[in-house]
């Protein structure tokens, strides 16, 4: 028996798929659910029903040095560490892009091998690694060890915005006597930039949230806020853990809908290209021109401004 243009057993396997999917996703946001009230309660313990609404666990995070001190070595460990993953995964990202030698797979695995190897195996190699060079007491280990972790996604983000960039273009640059450079800059970078962008996102997230390597390599002036927060748990019990993990919450959210946005305007800047009449003998057809200013334009910084 058929409903519409759909047998009774399709429709039940697509109500089947829809009902798992949701589960799934009730199962990963129910913690969520649970954590975000509590950091609300106006009790001490972690119980429900809530015994009253109040602000004074998020009014006891940003007004403890301990807590603010770890949000700012977050940040500071957090940007510094995706502004280095962000040039040198891109760099990389160009490098397998344009190589043309038997091993790029192999070290495209390599690169990215901080993405699957499990985050304590490389804590404790980074650890005898630093070690001897007195590393593990200080910014500069993490900083080179979150750089690592977070280089993986901007060379992933970047080749994928790479597999559509056409490379006439550069040899178009080249032709109106730009160098490499200026070409990366002015014509590259522009098409590229959203999955630059999107991989910057990834890389900060990742040492944002990171808790392992911190806890083998930090020393007590680097102590970050997913480390405050695993102390928080071990010493004593306090709901402003939980205002902590809201604000987490929150600012994770916010990330992942900047990289929705940079994705939606990657996939608007490259539109399905429309077909074109044929070119005439000798010439292109006008119909076939690529739409926006000239070529020479981009690269001589004068774009021309429509009226």
């Amino acid at each position: 028996m058929t409903i519409g243009t759909r047998t009774i057993g399709q429709r039940f396997a697509g109500m089947m798929r829809a009902g798992i999917a949701y589960a799934v996703l009730a199962f990963l946001v129910a913690p969520i659910v649970v954590i975000v009230p509590l950091s609300f309660s106006a009790g001490s313990f972690f119980h429900y029903p809530l015994p009253g609404f109040s602000l004074r666990w998020y009014e006891d995070f940003f007004t403890s040095p301990f807590w603010l001190a770890a949000l700012k070595n977050s940040l500071f460990l957090g940007s510094i560490a995706a502004s280095l993953a962000t040039v040198l995964g891109t760099l990389a990202a160009l490098g397998l892009w344009r190589a043309n030698f038997a091993f790029s797979r192999f070290i495209l695995a390599v690169l990215i091998s901080p993405m699957v190897v499990p985050i304590v195996i490389v804590a404790v190699g980074a650890y005898f690694a630093f070690a001897p060079l007195h590393l593990t007491d200080g910014f500069a280990g993490l900083i080179l060890v979150h750089t690592a972790l977070g280089a993986p996604f901007v060379v992933i983000t970047v080749l994928a915005n790479l597999s559509g960039f056409d490379r006439n273009l550069l040899r178009a640059a080249a032709v109106c006597g730009a160098n490499p450079v200026v070409a990366f800059f002015r014509v590259m970078l522009p098409a590229i930039l959203p999955g630059v962008a999107s991989g910057a996102v990834f890389a900060f997230a990742t040492s944002f949230d990171e808790v392992v390597v911190v806890l083998l390599m930090a020393g007590p002036g680097q102590r970050t806020l997913p480390r405050q927060m695993f102390a928080g748990i071990n010493d004593n019990i306090s709901l402003t853990i939980t205002a902590a993990a809201a604000l987490l919450i929150t600012f994770s959210t916010l990330l992942m809908a900047s990289v929705a946005v940079l994705k939606r305007r990657a996939s608007s800047s490259h539109p399905a290209p429309a077909a074109a009449p044929d070119a005439p003998a000798g010439g292109i057809a006008p119909g076939n021109r690529p739409p926006g200013p000239p070529l020479r334009s981009l690269i001589d910084g004068n774009t021309p401004v429509s009226t």
